[in-house]
């Protein structure tokens, strides 16, 4: 058997395991990952970028990329329990079918139908560095004006699946959209600094969660956040998509698990991405080398990498990535595990 063969062989044994283990929903907290490709384009042996984590009962999205719902399902999750979902930032891979949330649960009976679930993203930058291709009205719209024109969109199946009389009610319903944009007085702007250092923000809290947001750097992507969720049980960070920033260390600085994006910029370079190419991947990404780094930073108990880039499980087999995750480590000297994350992957909080 191949590497690649063995990889994907691998990988299904870890999702097949995931599925036999569906989450019990009132007990603890738990990290399930949905889909750990980095990027847009479609990969073999990932889904899209989407975790899901569960706690006490209720579960959170984190970022809804390709194969989101379905994913959900295939871990054993209950849409039922659906209560909110966090979009890091706005690029298609992040948000590709996030739409599929209230769109489908809109046509579920309402005794199994979540509402509304609260969702939490970016505002709109409002302005852009270059000229807009697109849209030059409105080229930066925000988590409720993409919820907006995603549901103006989807008229033709709403309004006609209304008219035969199936219940389906307006999508809008049941999301109930929570603009997010930096406390005043961080300094960060779309056209300046998108993430200066700063400290963490409250984004919700309730009997159960509290969840903190910071800036990370990605280009000119603008807000793009981090997230941290604190739960009785430990505390779980999500990276987003972000370069080296101390903003990090500063958001996950003693929590039970960071999940953070990982590229192998060399594998990149040998495959003869150069010039301003890799050096833009260098400034909006975070190398696998400096992952150990990091870890020993922010005193994170564990790390979980997801977004990965190459997602390819046969360009890129999932034994590799573990091994890049051990060296970076080692390097980093940090004295926690780096586990390379892979689809339908399951961890307590804490372990």
């Amino acid at each position: 058997m191949s590497d690649g063969g063995a990889s994907q062989h691998a990988l299904h044994r870890v999702g097949a395991e995931a599925m036999r283990q569906p989450t019990d929903a009132g007990r603890g907290t738990e990290l399930v990952l949905l889909g750990t490709a980095g990027g847009p384009p479609p990969v073999r042996g990932r889904q899209g970028i989407a975790s899901a984590l569960v706690v006490g009962g209720r579960t959170y999205l984190i970022d809804c990329g390709r194969g989101v719902v379905s994913q959900f399902v295939r871990a054993g999750l209950d849409m039922s329990t659906l209560a909110g979902v966090f979009i890091t930032h706005l690029h298609s891979d992040h948000v590709c079918h996030y739409f599929d949330i209230p769109l489908l649960v809109a046509g579920a009976s309402d005794e199994d139908a979540p509402r509304p679930i609260d969702v939490y993203g970016p505002a709109s930058a409002g302005s852009l560095r270059t000229p807009p291709i697109l849209a030059p009205d409105e080229p930066m719209p925000g988590i409720a004006g993409l919820t907006e024109k995603c549901n103006a969109a989807f008229a033709y199946s709403t309004n006609v699946f209304a008219s035969e009389g199936l219940g389906v009610k307006n999508p809008a319903e049941y999301v109930r959209v929570h603009e997010l944009m930096p406390p005043a007085g961080t300094g960060a702007s779309a056209l300046g600094d998108t993430a200066p250092a700063m400290e963490p923000f409250q984004v919700m809290e309730d009997d159960s969660l509290r969840v903190t947001a910071i800036l990370v750097p990605h280009g000119p992507v603008f807000p793009s956040f981090a997230y941290r969720f604190e739960t009785e049980h430990g505390s779980v960070v999500f990276s987003g998509d972000t370069a080296l920033t101390p903003n990090i260390p500063t958001l996950a600085e003693g929590a039970d698990l960071l999940v953070h994006e990982a590229v192998d910029m060399d594998w990149l370079a040998d495959q003869g991405v150069t010039g301003e190419t890799l050096e833009h991947m260098r400034a909006v990404h975070t190398d696998i080398d400096a992952i150990g780094r990091i870890g020993a930073e922010s005193g994170v108990r564990r790390i979980v990498l997801s977004h990965l880039v190459p997602g390819d499980v046969v360009d890129y087999p999932q034994e590799r990535w573990q091994r890049r995750a051990d060296a970076s480590r080692k390097a980093g000297r940090y004295e926690g595990d780096i586990i390379a994350g892979a689809d339908l992957q399951r961890f307590r909080v804490p372990r």
